[in-house]
């Protein structure tokens, strides 16, 4: 990741990071909250979750609204559990499968055919 970032102070910085593992740990968790999470709750979470990162950046982790934001983003992810099958190849990573006991996705409910 190569950004330009808005310090607190005023300035401008540039930052590149790299995260293989945290690159693969997102991806996987993504596709889990796609199947386990309802299309509102995770729309709310990721307003909360650039409010969570505006708090940490700036250094208000001990501030009374990161534990608001922090418990309301806990309880979004009550039901993100499962497994993803990951394929790794040049630098890419495509999600191969999925499974969890809390998929909100139903094949009976989903499909278009009659029966």
């Amino acid at each position: 990741i190569d950004i330009v970032e808005n310090r607190f102070v005023g300035i401008k910085s540039r930052g590149v990071y790299e995260t293989p593992g945290g690159t693969l740990l997102r991806a996987a968790h993504m596709d889990l909250e796609g199947i386990t999470m309802d299309r509102e709750v995770k729309r709310i979470a990721e307003h909360l979750s650039a409010e969570f990162a505006r708090l940490c950046y700036n250094g208000f982790w001990f501030a009374p609204e990161m534990d608001l934001v922090r418990y309301s983003l806990d309880f979004t992810q009550r039901d993100v559990v499962g497994v993803v099958e990951l394929e790794l190849y040049k630098g890419n990573v495509t999600i191969r499968g999925r499974q969890s006991p809390k998929a909100l996705y139903n094949a009976d409910l989903a499909s278009m055919d009659i029966e």
